[in-house]
C-alpha cells in the first residue's frame, strides 16, 4: 500500500481503507483476470496487517479515550475475527471455484461495512478526543505495527493487548518464510 503523506492516525487507516477499496474495484471491474490470486492473496495480507496494526495500537486508544470505548473496540475486534475466518476460507479456494466468488463477494461487502463504521464513528470520535501529537504518534506506531504484523489470517490469534503484542511477530515470521516457500506475493 502507497505510503501516506502524513502519519497521523486518521490519515494512516483512511489511506489504507482507499487503498483497500482500490483493490476491491478492481477485483469487480475484472473478474476474469488471470493474476485474480495473487490480487486476492495481496489484499489479505494488507488486510491482515492492517487489522493486527489496529487492534495494537488504535483499539487500545478508543479503549482508553472514548466513552463507551470498550464497545466500540470490542465490536471491530469481532468484525476483524469474523473477516479472518472468511480470508482464511478464501485461502483455499481457487478463482472460478463459486465458493471463492461467494467468499470473496462476502469479504468485500464485510470490509466495506468495517470501514464504514470506522470512518463515520470511530475515526472522527478519535480525532475528537486525541492530541494531534497523540494521533501522530499512534499514526507512527500503526505504520511500524504494519511492517512486522503477519500476512496471513490467523482467526484463533489473540487480538488483544498484551497477547497480540506478544504473538504477532512470531506469527508474521512464519508467515514471511511460508510466503517465500510458496512464492506468495505478500
Amino acid at each position: 500500500m502507497a505510503a501516506p503523506t502524513r502519519t497521523d492516525l486518521i490519515t494512516v487507516i483512511t489511506d489504507d481503507h482507499r487503498d483497500v477499496e482500490r483493490v476491491f474495484a478492481e477485483l469487480e471491474r475484472e473478474p476474469e483476470a488471470g493474476n485474480r490470486k495473487d490480487v486476492v492473496d495481496h489484499v489479505i495480507a494488507e488486510l491482515v496487517r492492517h487489522s493486527v496494526a489496529e487492534e495494537q495500537h488504535m483499539y487500545p486508544a478508543a479503549r482508553k479515550h472514548l466513552d463507551g470505548g470498550d464497545q466500540i473496540a470490542d465490536h471491530e475486534i469481532e468484525e476483524h475475527a469474523e473477516a479472518e475466518k472468511v480470508m482464511k476460507q478464501l485461502e483455499r479456494k481457487n478463482p472460478g471455484e463459486p465458493e471463492y466468488e461467494e467468499l470473496l463477494g462476502k469479504l468485500i461487502a464485510d470490509v466495506r461495512h468495517h470501514i464504514k463504521d470506522e470512518e463515520n464513528d470511530l475515526l472522527p470520535r478519535l480525532r475528537e478526543a486525541c492530541s494531534a501529537e497523540e494521533l501522530d504518534k499512534l499514526g507512527e506506531q500503526v505504520l511500524a505495527a504494519k511492517k512486522i504484523a503477519p500476512t496471513r489470517p490467523h482467526p484463533a490469534a489473540p487480538s488483544k493487548p498484551p497477547a497480540n503484542l506478544i504473538l504477532a511477530p512470531g506469527a508474521a515470521f512464519v508467515d514471511k518464510i511460508r510466503d517465500a516457500l510458496s512464492g506468495r506475493k505478500s
